[in-house]
């Protein structure tokens, strides 16, 4: 049975730091992903890295935000620095395979900012 388990969120301060966990079982996978959905808001991409270990990680995050893959574990991690009120929102641990075509969502994590 595959499953996707995130850890990790929490109330933080605005510039404070939070790093989140995806403990993936089940199978291997390609891309994993971190998307996040606010109140109200769609859900949204935030990173992504590839079996490879390739990232990207979308503007509003860039520069504070890291995605990291620890393949041997089957976790990936996002860690989240300088934090601001605006980042509120539940973040989802996501994944996909490429053969066949899959994916697969964690019951997410609720990371809070306060001003």
């Amino acid at each position: 049975q595959v499953q996707l388990v995130e850890s990790g969120g929490g109330l933080v301060q605005a510039g404070g730091s939070l790093r989140l966990s995806c403990a993936a079982s089940g199978r291997r996978f390609d891309d994993m992903d971190w998307y996040r959905q606010a109140p109200g808001k769609q859900r949204e991409l935030v990173a992504t890295i590839t079996r490879g270990g390739t990232t990207n990680v979308v503007d509003f995050a860039a520069g504070r935000f890291t995605i990291s893959r620890d393949s041997a574990k089957n976790m990936i991690y996002l860690q989240m620095n300088n934090l601001k009120p605006e980042d509120t929102a539940v973040y989802f641990c996501h994944a996909v395979t490429m053969n066949p075509p899959l994916d697969y969502w964690g019951q997410g994590t609720q990371v809070t900012v306060t001003s």
